[in-house]
């Protein structure tokens, strides 16, 4: 992992930002499979942030250390949001804005491989 951190607000919840490489999967705008992506995650505390990431199908999400925390910008793009799950191509190119994560994962909305038909 290229980079993550978390900043703890004053109500207790946290934001938890996190340098991803994009999902093979995805169909979103901007950038290719494999390439760096940004993705903002708010939630009642870390564990249940990189919960939130691995429920989509992001199975190898961890979050060692604090090296790049989200930035007050990031706090406030994702605190607005009302997923509270957001992401953009890193590094940040021109005036690019902010995706839902269903934009990084495809239209099946999961990141992991295909579910057989039941």
């Amino acid at each position: 992992m290229a980079g993550g951190g978390f900043c703890r607000l004053p109500n207790g919840t946290v934001v938890v930002a996190l340098t991803l490489t994009r999902p093979s999967g995805g169909t979103g705008p901007g950038t290719s499979p494999g390439a760096p992506v940004r993705v903002l995650v708010h939630a009642a505390n870390r564990a249940r942030a990189l919960t939130r990431l691995r429920n989509l199908g992001l199975r190898a999400v961890y979050l060692r250390g604090n090296d790049r925390p989200p930035t007050p910008d990031e706090i406030t793009a994702v605190l607005h949001h009302p997923d509270g799950l957001l992401w953009r191509a890193a590094p940040q190119a021109g005036q690019e804005l902010w995706h839902p994560i269903r934009a990084l994962l495809g239209p099946a909305g999961y990141a992991g491989p295909a579910r057989p038909a039941a």
